[in-house]
């Protein structure tokens, strides 16, 4: 009998501190409110609290998806974390996941693929269950706490990040829900945007050891996504066999409203095929997507059985993903 991967359950965690641009332009000393408002869509964001690290963000939105999908922590055959701000260089934070929610059974692997590793971790974990009868409940976490790393006076970054976690849990079924991804990358930007330090090419750890911060170092051509993305989905909907017009609800890395709604409007899908949550929880990378679905599904906007769902990722590096579900929850 065949075996596929079907969404079962979302959850997410929000943390509760809240700055918003206004509160940003002391510390810039210049107004940068309207003009975030106007051209990326952002309000808001949240910040992780002092006492609380990625692994408290993942587990909480983890909890959560777990809950509406009726499962306990020993039910878990796979716990995939999403993340590139991990609570050490080494050990995964999967594994720290796992044993927070006490998920003895479950066994674990980071995904450091920047903002675009929640898409890919849906991928992974849907080709583990649709070929390996051990894997039935996989967990997909994306979490990121990215501004422990923002340098408050650089404007480029701080008006940008936040802080959250977003989670799916996927169950072996006997109807299609996983459809099929792809994913493409362009290593020439692999030194454009990032965390720079903390690996083999600058170790961290000393006393004298400078503070790791996230830099943008050169700038992305602006329309890098709107030329991306496009081309990306049309390849999946074509491996998959169906038309971009099909698609019932798409979801895309919540970093820039107007690229979106530039996206949208290039595959020529109407605006109400996709949700938003920058403007009140500002960019939260590889956490972005799985909270954007959340809070649709929450607010009623979500999809419905049947639906034909898309997400469409990218991040620093430069590495997009993309993947295609037929909706099966009753959310």
């Amino acid at each position: 009998m065949a075996r596929f991967a079907q969404i079962v359950s979302t959850g997410r965690y929000v943390p509760e501190k809240v700055m918003t641009n206004a509160e940003l332009e002391p510390l810039l000393g210049e107004s940068v409110d309207q003009w975030l408002i106007d051209n990326v869509g952002i309000r808001e964001r949240r910040l992780i609290a002092d006492d609380e690290v990625t692994s408290d963000l993942a587990v909480a939105s983890a909890l959560e998806a777990m809950e509406r999908g009726g499962v306990g922590p020993e039910d878990l055959d796979l716990i995939i974390m999403a993340t590139d701000t991990p609570d050490y260089v080494s050990p995964g934070t999967a594994s720290v996941v796992q044993y927070k929610l006490g998920a003895s059974n479950a066994g674990t692997f980071d995904l450091n693929s920047a903002c675009a590793a929640w898409v890919i971790g849906l991928d992974q974990a849907s080709r583990y269950i649709a070929t390996d009868t051990d894997y039935n409940n996989v967990l997909v976490v994306g979490a990121y706490g990215m501004t422990r790393y923002v340098d408050w006076t650089d404007k480029r970054t701080c008006t940008l990040f936040g802080d959250g976690a977003g989670a799916v849990l996927l169950r072996a079924g006997d109807k299609p829900g996983w459809l099929g991804g792809n994913m493409h990358a362009d290593g020439a930007f692999h030194d454009y945007m990032g965390v720079f330090i903390g690996g083999t090419v600058a170790p961290t750890g000393g006393p004298d050891s400078p503070r790791q911060v996230l830099e943008i170092r050169k700038r992305f051509p602006p329309d890098t996504n709107n030329k991306g993305w496009p081309p990306l989905v049309r390849a999946l909907m074509q491996k998959i066999g169906r038309s971009v017009d099909e698609i019932d609800k798409i979801y895309f890395t919540q970093l820039n409203l107007r690229t979106i709604e530039y996206v949208l409007d290039d595959l020529g899908l109407p605006r109400e095929k996709t949700h938003t949550i920058m403007d009140k929880w500002g960019y939260t990378g590889s956490a972005c997507m799985p909270m954007a679905l959340d809070d649709a599904v929450v607010e009623g906007a979500g999809p419905q059985p049947g639906d034909l769902v898309v997400f469409c990722g990218s991040g620093a590096g430069y590495t997009m993903a993309a993947s295609a579900f037929i909706w099966t929850a009753s959310l």
